[in-house]
């Protein structure tokens, strides 16, 4: 009686058989995004969390059985698609939650079939020198030298203040305005920095008068300064006076940081591009474009006005970078992130800026712009609705008129509860506001229409 033979072992993503054995699964993926975005009827699953949940366990049923499930693939797809918030429907609107370009989710598709690493040269050799070229550009385009890849603007933010550390002696003091996303105070908290200095901004944006003063009193002999500025703020998409702020750093020799995560894709665009002037006077930029870029998450940067400033990343590992290869001419990469093992997000960048160019991508956020400003013209023409401000970028803050904080937070809540629409809520002038955040490019007027027609008919009486 022979040994018996052990089971052949599942097919993989690349190599001969890749792509045969991709095909089919790949098809199944498509069929289930499709059943479940039907069965879901609308831009989020109707319940609320508990009926998510449930359903959710009812089609995981045992997540590591004795024996495995062929069918796994299509159930937990169907169920991911059927209980997902999809940025793609035009009344899912409350968050910088892009709904990402076909062309960038083929391209990664294949980052996620080839698995290059980029932490050494021998696993990435091709997507390394894609990388290279790609962040240069991207950086050009900021006004600056260089760039590396990062998970998004909360890396982004983090790395700026670890930078900023590193090169100013005796560390850094950040000062930001009140506007400034919470990832920068957490960032300086997490590196051991004092207390970031909140400047107020009133009207939603840093008071250059009272950063002048807050420069003038922290300044020389204390320690040196950190000013964080931002390009798009997360509650209404407004854009500090960066020219101002500069020239404030310039005099006080302040470092300056903009956090341009969600405003930067204007310099894809001729209209809009002027509003980041000021931009190239920082010496740190952060960028993101799983937002206004329509990448599939994670697709952020850090540009650097002085490529030298990431030699502090620099790390010795012989087992990925030993003298003697780098020496031989293999490229040094763990100077390139706080992280080792990381996927190269670049592809899909790198795809989409070569498909669509500096125009169309221009053209598309020209367009959510547009969309903006004729959804606060619906707004402004109905009576039983409050605008907050006309919009800087794609973001609308509204209420219903005369409403209470407590009776705008809950319209916002029943939508999402019952699956109809997905808003998001601000804070400003100390009012409660509801947020709708326009990055789908196929959005209609008459979806606009439809949309306010639900808050309408949500609002108390």
């Amino acid at each position: 009686m022979g040994t018996p033979h052990p089971p052949a072992p599942p097919p993989l993503a690349s190599g001969p058989e890749g792509p045969g054995a991709l095909r089919p699964l790949l098809d199944t993926v498509l069929t289930a995004l499709d059943s479940g975005r039907r069965a879901r009827g609308g831009p989020l699953p109707a319940g609320g969390p508990d009926a998510v949940t449930a359903r959710i366990r009812d089609a995981a049923g045992e997540i590591l059985p004795d024996h495995g499930d062929p069918d796994a693939l299509r159930v937990l797809v169907h169920a991911l698609a059927e209980g997902a918030a999809d940025p793609a429907d035009p009344l899912c609107a409350a968050h910088l939650h892009c709904p990402p370009l076909a062309v960038a989710t083929a391209a990664d598709l294949a980052v996620s079939a080839l698995n290059p690493s980029l932490d050494s040269w021998d696993q990435a050799p091709a997507a390394s020198a894609l990388e290279s070229l790609v962040t240069h550009a991207l950086a050009r385009q900021a006004g600056l030298a260089d760039a590396v890849v990062t998970t998004g603007g909360t890396e982004s933010n983090h790395l700026a203040l670890l930078l900023a550390r590193e090169t100013r002696p005796g560390g850094v003091r950040l000062i930001c305005g009140a506007n400034a996303h919470h990832s920068l105070p957490r960032a300086a908290w997490l590196l051991g920095l004092p207390e970031p200095v909140l400047v107020p901004a009133p009207s939603g944006t840093l008071d250059p008068a009272a950063l002048h003063a807050a420069l003038t009193d922290l300044g020389a002999p204390r320690s040196p300064l950190l000013v964080a500025a931002t390009a798009g703020t997360t509650d209404a998409g407004l854009i500090d006076p960066l020219p101002e702020i500069a020239a404030l750093c310039a005099a006080h020799g302040a470092r300056l940081h903009i956090d341009a995560a969600h405003g930067g894709a204007l310099l894809f665009s001729d209209r809009h591009r002027d509003r980041l002037t000021g931009l190239q006077a920082a010496h740190t930029v952060t960028l993101d474009l799983h937002k206004l870029g329509w990448q599939p998450v994670a697709a952020g940067l850090l540009a650097v006005r002085h490529p030298a400033d990431l030699d502090v990343l620099h790390q010795r590992a012989d087992y990925l970078n030993a003298d003697d290869d780098t020496e031989a001419g293999l490229p040094d990469l763990l100077g390139r992130s706080l992280r080792t093992t990381r996927r190269p997000d670049i592809l899909k960048i790198a795809v989409t800026l070569k498909t669509l160019g500096r125009t169309g991508l221009g053209a598309l956020v020209d367009h959510v712009c547009a969309l903006a400003h004729m959804f606060a013209d619906l707004i402004d023409d109905h009576p039983g609705l409050e605008l907050h401000d006309r919009p800087t970028l794609s973001t609308v803050l509204f209420r219903p008129a005369h409403a209470t904080d407590d009776a705008v937070a809950a319209v916002r809540r029943r939508l999402l509860t019952d699956g109809r629409a997905v808003l998001g809520r601000a804070r400003l002038d100390d009012r409660l506001w509801l947020k709708a955040t326009l990055l789908n490019p196929h959005t209609r007027p008459d979806d606009l229409a439809a949309l306010l027609e639900l808050v309408e008919g949500t609002a108390p009486r």
